[in-house]
């Protein structure tokens, strides 16, 4: 059984990604024939500053998004895993961005910041008809905002899964020894939740390395190279500059980021040591 599954991942993700490897050691623009130049890509892309900056910004995008996203996910996934009929409606206003295209996001945010006919200029309210994206000081911050109005959605139905599978005959023996909400939610509720941490973080961390689309049609790097992270920097170098080696240098770097976060996270949590909760499994 595990044959086909082994044959399927090494054509579509060990090929390709051999490749790439062997792109990030040569000289190409795209259209000519390869030509061997050895750790020249990797040594231009060490010290390039622009690289640098990007690796900095990815760092930054990582950390930020990561800190907004997932306490506001596990408060949104606890308050609506209860079934009473008004959290329920609101479940679903929650998760009204999962219906939308990063690309339509990225375009309705656009709009509504725009300084000149967006929600500021509409609603006459000079805080914020500021030019938050034409503002290198404000981009990134828009920016997390943004990713997590598209992804915080996702990661609270994870967590609003993982809190009804709570036995229910915790919380009674707790409210029978006196305990109250906040002390259910530390004692019984957090623990409970520890392998869908893992998983939400998991796929948090390693997401914030594949940011493209949104990020693209929103700022497009910019303003300058102010939100230019890893994933633009491979694009721009590879498709603006001609530069596949250089670009293959950052893509191979994104995949070892990536690998390394999800191993690592895994082995601290001790979530290779996970088993099932479930009778019989």
């Amino acid at each position: 059984m595990a044959a086909p599954a082994l044959l399927v991942f090494g054509l579509f993700a060990l090929v390709p990604l051999a490749g790439v490897v062997l792109l990030s050691f040569t000289s190409w623009d795209g259209l000519g024939t390869p030509r061997w130049s050895g750790a020249d890509n990797w040594m231009r892309a060490a010290g390039d500053p622009v690289t640098r900056n990007a690796v900095w910004l990815t760092v930054k995008l990582t950390v930020l998004s990561y800190l907004f996203q997932a306490p506001v996910s596990l408060l949104l996934g606890v308050y609506t895993a209860s079934r009473s009929r008004h959290r329920e409606a609101l479940a679903v206003l929650y998760f009204l961005p999962l219906l939308f295209s990063s690309a339509a996001v990225a375009l309705t945010f656009k709009g509504l910041l725009d300084p000149n006919f967006g929600l500021g200029a509409a609603l006459n309210v000079p805080a914020l008809t500021r030019d938050w994206l034409g503002d290198a000081d404000l981009a990134l911050g828009v920016v997390v905002f943004v990713i997590g109005w598209c992804f915080i959605p996702f990661h609270t139905l994870l967590y609003q899964a993982g809190v009804r599978q709570i036995p229910a005959s915790l919380y009674e023996s707790a409210r029978i020894d006196g305990a109250g909400p906040l002390a259910q939610f530390t004692h019984i509720t957090l623990p409970q939740l520890k392998y869908t941490f893992v998983t939400s973080s998991t796929l948090m961390l390693v997401g914030s390395l594949t940011y493209f689309d949104l990020i693209f049609v929103l700022t497009a790097g910019g303003p300058g190279d102010a939100t230019r992270i890893l994933p633009l920097d491979m694009y721009l170098t590879g498709f603006r500059s001609y530069d596949m080696g250089k670009a293959s240098v950052v893509g191979v770097v994104l995949v070892a980021v990536g690998l390394a976060l999800a191993l690592g996270l895994n082995r601290m949590s001790g979530a290779n040591r996970m088993e099932s909760r479930q009778e019989g499994a």
